[in-house]
């Protein structure tokens, strides 16, 4: 790794990877207080088995055996794969928003803003579990 760089690669200080959108300064800062708070959950994962880095929606993302399971989006909230029914649970609460591609709600991806940095860990090894158990 790099100096200046995160675990992810791209690092905290353009918080991008090569191919991302463009970004305006207000998204480029909540991607890289993102990263402040992702880069660190992320190093926990990387010593793993099967865990590496991979490219996911013009950012990168942590895999298992090549599946991510967890990463920044462009706007700097986190994005995890878990399964529907959790995802239902968790956008009933209130606490996180499904991921939305071209009008099209995906059902096990879910976005959390910042604003629930707390909530960061816990779900990314909710992600790491299901995409794990799920990934031959």
């Amino acid at each position: 790794m790099r100096e200046g760089q995160g675990p992810l690669g791209r690092g905290i200080l353009t918080g991008m990877a090569d191919d991302a959108p463009a970004v305006d300064d207000g998204e480029r800062g909540s991607r890289l207080l993102a990263h402040e708070i992702f880069d660190p959950v992320a190093a926990e994962y990387l010593p793993r088995e099967g865990v590496d880095i991979g490219p996911m929606f013009g950012s990168e993302g942590l895999r298992i055996r090549g599946k991510v399971f967890a990463f920044v989006g462009y706007r700097g909230a986190l994005v995890v794969k878990v399964p529907a029914a959790r995802a239902d649970e968790l956008v009933a609460a209130g606490e996180v928003e499904r991921m939305v591609i071209r009008d099209r709600t995906l059902r096990e991806w879910i976005v959390v803003g910042p604003d629930r940095a707390v909530a960061w860990p816990p779900l990314t090894a909710e992600a790491f579990a299901y995409v794990d158990a799920i990934t031959p």
